[in-house]
């Protein structure tokens, strides 16, 4: 019997297992994979700017809030484990090379100014003066105009769910990979444990309390809790190519595709947005156009083959937030699942949010917005849809 047992054991999992044995419970995660498959470490690591503001609607004051969190986490891990997580704030560039999408571009910087975010217009020129190596493609007109966020910031996925690991060890957790769980028991409104298969054999892991933190496989796991759980898989394709030397600073976004250029001077091209299942393969044409991004904005002799790819399954929802909370039917059995492209950002508030409800404490911000029985979304607001409708038009 463990104080707590955690269904998934990706950055949502790990970040709520840290929580809780820092708070001296006993955990045991049950992770379906190893790190290095999960969704988090496939992902490319880029926070946006989170300003905290009382206008925030639910989405943007978790990831705020996230934000701040994850400066203290990052320097507690660093010193717990020896592993720097990469967070840096390097800014980034949001370009356009369409004119008949500048009014876009210019109604998006206005919108981060709204928001108190420190942004800067710039025209083409004014790019390449930030970064040289796309004067080429302001020269071809593959530059238009951009905006500078000097506040968007970076990290490193491998290293921080690496170092989180060893931070659950370090206190304590149980980690048991190759862990399918196959059903929530429930006895008078309560979760008893949880059937699953464990390197081949199946056994029944017993707890005190339940958190479902199983990323786009979270939905099926919710039915024996009671609970119609939307966490729909959407892939996305990265590539990972090694440059001679290092030419951006600074992350680069045009439109939904972007280039993450690392200290190592490797550079991370993404990424796809497909509605395609619980498939993770890769297809050569879909890492081919994002490799076209690359070559359009630093020039074909800068950027080789890809030195390999990947593809990760991102949680989506139809109202755009993730769900986090207790569930209806079980007292002691917790949702944290569905962040969809945010889950890395909001992972840690979304950690002291779970530990704080197991715990009967006040959690530091309202959570009804992420409840698992929250109002459905109205017919034609699919957030997901309008990200795909988005991804197609751009592609």
């Amino acid at each position: 019997m463990t104080d707590c047992c955690i269904i998934g054991g990706g950055i949502v999992g790990l970040s709520i297992a840290r929580e809780l044995a820092g708070r001296g419970h006993s955990v045991r995660v049950l992770a379906r994979e190893r790190r290095h498959d999960t969704a988090s470490w496939a992902a490319a690591g880029i926070f946006p700017p989170a300003p905290e503001s009382p206008a925030n609607p639910p989405g943007d004051a978790l990831t705020a809030w996230s934000d701040r969190l994850h400066r203290t986490w990052a320097r507690d891990l660093l010193d717990e484990t020896g592993i720097d997580t990469g967070l840096r704030a390097c800014g980034g560039l949001h370009l356009c090379g369409d004119p008949r999408r500048l009014d876009q571009l210019a109604a998006a910087a206005r919108s981060w100014r709204q928001r108190g975010v420190a942004c800067e217009s710039l025209d083409a020129a004014g790019v390449a003066d930030l970064e040289p190596a796309l004067a080429g493609a302001v020269a071809r007109g593959s530059i238009l105009a951009g905006y500078l966020l000097a506040d968007e910031t970076q990290m490193r996925p491998p290293r921080h769910l690496e170092a989180l690991e060893r931070s659950c060890e370090r206190r304590g957790v149980e980690i048991i990979h190759d862990a399918t769980v196959q059903e929530v028991l429930v006895h008078a409104g309560r979760a008893v444990g949880v059937v699953a298969d464990i390197a081949g054999r199946r056994e029944t892991v017993r707890g005190e309390s339940f958190v479902l933190a199983a990323g786009a496989w979270s939905g099926g796991l919710a039915e024996s809790l009671g609970l119609r759980l939307e966490t729909r898989p959407i892939r996305g394709q990265i590539a990972l190519v090694r440059l001679p030397r290092r030419q951006l600073v600074r992350v680069v976004n045009r439109g939904l595709d972007y280039l993450v250029p690392r200290e190592d001077g490797t550079l991370l091209v993404g990424s796809t947005l497909e509605d395609v299942g619980f498939d993770r393969s890769t297809e050569d044409d879909a890492i081919e156009r994002i490799m076209g991004v690359a070559r359009d904005l630093l020039g074909d002799d800068a950027v080789g083959r890809p030195e390999r790819s990947w593809a990760g399954l991102r949680p989506g929802t139809v109202d755009g937030l993730p769900t986090i909370g207790r569930t209806p039917a079980c007292e002691n059995a917790f949702v944290a699942a569905g962040h969809f492209r945010a889950g890395l950002h909001q992972s840690t508030g979304t950690a002291v949010l779970i530990a704080d409800l197991i715990e009967s404490r006040p959690p530091t911000m309202d959570v009804a917005a992420f409840a698992p029985d929250r109002p459905a979304a109205p017919p034609g607001k699919d957030s997901v849809a309008v990200y795909l409708a988005r991804a197609a038009a751009e592609a």
